[in-house]
């Protein structure tokens, strides 16, 4: 089982950047594809981006790409979302997960942490 915090969430002007950051531990984080996932309030929650084991390839929801990136340093047990020109819509808690692949990745095989919120304002 793989224990996951995300921090570095805040508010944030449209149009501005934040970096989340996700600590893992557990021996096996290197072997998981990992993934960013996010819930706006009233709403399900939905995929982002997800990242494979080696950090080879990446996939993002349409409505990020080219504005967010997702990257891993696997020597630190560390997932990231760098998260640019920032949109109102983008207003929620992300949270970070993991799975054996990219599919079971996007709903989160682990259980779900705290999350960071994320607020843009318009």
């Amino acid at each position: 089982q793989v224990q996951l915090v995300e921090s570095g969430g805040g508010l944030v002007q449209a149009g501005g950047s934040l970096r989340l950051s996700c600590a893992a531990s557990g021996r096996t984080f290197s072997s998981y594809v990992m993934s960013w996932c996010r819930q706006a309030p009233g709403k399900e929650r939905e995929f982002v981006a997800c990242i494979t084991a080696t950090g080879a390839n990446t996939y993002y929801t349409d409505s990020v790409k080219g504005r967010f990136s997702i990257s891993r340093d696997n020597s630190k047990n560390m997932v990231y979302l760098e998260m640019n020109s920032l949109q109102p819509e983008d207003t929620a808690v992300y949270y970070c997960n993991y799975g054996r692949t990219v599919i079971s990745a996007r709903r989160g095989e682990g259980s779900w942490g705290q999350g960071t919120q994320v607020t843009v304002s318009s």
